[in-house]
């Protein structure tokens, strides 16, 4: 009973006899079925791609955007269902609004991240709500410190901070390459090659639909207010990205190659 979840899934206040919360999970596994999200903080900025699925082939791929700017030196993508995180961008929006209006100054990315944590959690402590079934990272430049940062909220609540994250079906893999870069000298226009390789490379064109890479950035060079990378930028990182991979494919086919081939006979020993 309690490895099914069977009578223990009905309120996210009702803990299984392992110390499970079902719905929970459920909420974290609608995260793991979407697109990829990836998010890296670099040396002169912070970087943020998501794989959007395109459900429709008539769909147009600028609806249903998975970014969004929550005020000018912050904002935000998500990954997991669109419709709860619509939600979840209003009360972030307010946060920034209120912060505002009550202290006069932008609201701290830490500050932000923390309370939207806080909103996200209590949706898990009430038998009358149900958890989100989406994830957050939130890129944010703070003046005070004059820093840069990104945090990611789980469906938990959970909220940490981090120099890269993934999020979505393929962030095994994700997690994996963004280990392997230098993130201390990495530029945000090097960034954006990388993370559109990630995105291609996790991408399987056979079993998932297509998709619409949308990208955003907090850089340097734009004063740290957040926006969208212009498409010129995008499209330049992905031709970029799938060159890089059928390099590697050719790559790989040539050690194959060499492999499969067999060693030429050698000449027989001269009698002595």
């Amino acid at each position: 009973m309690a490895s099914t979840g069977a009578g223990y899934d009905l309120s996210p206040t009702t803990f299984s006899n392992d110390g499970r919360i079902f719905q929970v999970e459920y909420a974290t596994k609608a995260v793991e079925n979407s697109g990829t999200t990836i998010g890296i903080r670099c040396s002169d900025g912070v970087v943020l791609g998501v794989e959007k699925l395109l459900t429709s082939k008539m769909l147009l791929k600028s609806s249903n955007r998975r970014v969004a700017t929550l005020d000018a030196h912050c904002g935000l993508v998500l990954c997991g269902l669109a419709a709860d995180g619509r939600q979840i961008v209003g009360r972030a929006r307010d946060e920034c609004s209120n912060y505002d209006e009550v202290y006069g100054d932008k609201i701290p990315p830490r500050v932000l991240a923390a309370r939207l944590a806080d909103y996200v959690h209590y949706f898990t402590i009430h038998g009358a709500l149900r958890p989100f079934g989406t994830a957050s990272m939130i890129a944010g430049y703070d003046p005070c410190t004059k820093t840069h940062e990104l945090y990611a909220v789980e469906p938990s609540g959970v909220c940490l901070r981090y120099f890269g994250c993934a999020l979505g079906k393929g962030r095994q893999s994700a997690k994996s390459e963004i280990e392997k870069l230098d993130l201390s000298t990495l530029t945000c226009k090097d960034a954006l090659r990388e993370i559109a390789k990630m995105i291609h490379t996790v991408h399987d064109e056979s079993k998932d639909k297509p998709f619409a890479l949308e990208m955003a950035w907090l850089t340097k060079d734009t004063g740290f207010e957040f926006a969208l990378v212009p498409d010129d930028l995008v499209q330049e990182a992905e031709a970029w990205a799938k060159a890089k991979l059928e390099e590697d494919d050719d790559d790989d086919d040539d050690d194959d190659d060499a492999e499969m081939t067999p060693a030429p006979p050698t000449d027989a020993a001269s009698p002595s």
